[in-house]
């Protein structure tokens, strides 16, 4: 089946300076030590070759590793070839959203008054939108509750109690669905069309990360929302339709996304595909170009560009696309750009850990042949037809900190294939 298959049940959030969780952490370094020996580049490749020759993918079998402080090359395996990234597209989201909108900006959810005295419902972007304050998520989506209660509150300072409410989908433009995409996408559960006003990022179940996805979710925020005000004593007449509304009109009452740097932990944690693509949508806001796919596909190629990441071509920011091609040394490039600057740190601290948290949490356990990078290890993992990818950090048994990237383009991709390449840097004494 196409798409994300991974495990995505949020149970913690990361801690950012603590490379093992305790259960994995007898018989690894104290700290990340600064001091640590340096890599021999031949005894990693030793290390590196006998799980590569096993893994029975000839063709198809890409790789980078370096020194995360130094940045000095370690290993290589056609490290310059464009693969397809899979899900590890969104480090690229990550650090191009980071680098363009700011990791305190955040999206809203907007309610303006239209020219006949209606209210207008106004998505900005944020597929985290929740219906109700019974969520339980870190960290705390925006909810149409609290819209409701506060728009309720101006409309009885007005002397208002009904309304008729119209709904605005009109800041993403061109197609709700990306170039490289399959149709099976949104009915497995995969992704929802993408939208500028939409609830758990389209979701049935909010709470099945794979839930099937609603076919209008605009139209199903606009009656969730219609649901919320008269609960919070608005009388609403008739049905919620499509307007747009009025050009500069003041909000009577907005709701706030988390920021984007814990959006894009978020993403990265969940591997959540609608909010890679609110994410990529906002890049191309930022920038300059329209809200849609291809203005998203320009400001992040500007951003790349401004970073000096080359060898990066996207046409979405969750990495479904079968159009992406991005290099492993590229992927490394953005990882040890996240160490370094704090601007875009939230790129590396989402990454899951291995066989602890997010898309690693049932990857790398005693029964996987990968249990050394237990703990040890931090990535984004991505999967597709004929797909395998993961890029991270891994700390060595001397407690060297080294940046990685492996992409296999092959029928025989797994992701426990990939395993065991990170779980042998995580094990390798190799200065």
């Amino acid at each position: 089946m196409a798409g994300v298959v991974a495990i995505d049940i949020i149970d913690s959030r990361p801690p950012a300076t603590m490379p093992y969780p305790v259960a994995f952490a007898e018989d690894a370094p104290d700290a990340a030590q600064q001091d640590a020996a340096q890599v021999d580049p031949e005894r990693l490749r030793d290390k590196l070759d006998d799980p590569m020759s096993a893994s029975g993918i000839a063709d198809g079998l890409y790789a980078y590793v370096a020194d995360a402080e130094t940045g000095e090359r370690l290993y290589g395996r056609e490290a310059d070839h464009g693969a397809v990234p899979a899900s590890t597209t969104k480090l690229v989201t990550a650090v191009a959203a980071l680098h363009a909108a700011g990791p305190s900006a955040r999206l809203s959810t907007d309610v303006v008054r239209d020219d006949n005295g209606g209210l207008v419902l106004v998505g900005g972007g944020d597929p985290t939108l929740t219906s109700d304050n019974g969520f339980d998520h870190y960290p705390r989506p925006a909810s149409l509750e609290d819209l409701a209660a506060e728009t309720a509150a101006a409309l009885q300072e007005s002397g208002t109690d009904s309304v008729h409410l119209s709904y605005d989908d009109s800041l993403y433009r061109g197609s709700d669905m990306a170039p490289g995409w399959k149709p099976g996408y949104v009915d497995e559960g995969s992704v929802s069309t993408v939208h500028a006003l939409m609830l758990d990022g389209g979701r049935v179940d909010r709470y099945d990360h794979y839930s099937q996805r609603v076919g209008d979710p605009p139209g199903v925020t606009a009656d969730a929302f219609a649901e919320q005000l008269e609960a919070a004593g608005v009388e609403v007449s008739g049905e919620p339709a499509p307007a747009e509304a009025p050009e500069g009109a003041e909000p009577v009452a907005s709701v706030q996304s988390p920021p984007i740097s814990s959006l894009v932990e978020w993403m990265l944690l969940e591997s959540d595909n609608n909010i890679a693509e609110a994410l990529f949508h906002k890049v191309g806001l930022a920038r300059g170009h329209e809200a849609s796919f291809a203005g998203g596909a320009e400001g992040v190629a500007e951003v790349m560009r401004e970073l000096g990441v080359q060898n990066v071509h996207t046409e979405d920011g969750s990495g479904l696309s079968v159009n992406n091609h991005i290099t492993p040394k590229a992927l490394v490039e953005l990882v040890r750009l996240a160490a370094e600057r704090p601007k875009l740190y939230p790129a590396l601290s989402g990454l899951p850990t291995a066989h602890f948290t997010g898309t690693l949490t049932d990857r790398y356990s005693s029964a996987s042949g990968s249990q050394a990078g237990a703990g040890r290890i931090r990535a984004k993992t991505g999967t597709l037809n004929g797909v395998s990818t993961l890029a991270g950090t891994a700390y060595d048994s001397d407690g060297r900190l080294l940046a990685f990237a492996f992409m296999a383009n092959d029928p025989a991709a797994l992701g426990s294939t990939l395993d065991t390449f990170a779980a042998a840097i995580a094990e390798c004494g190799c200065r």
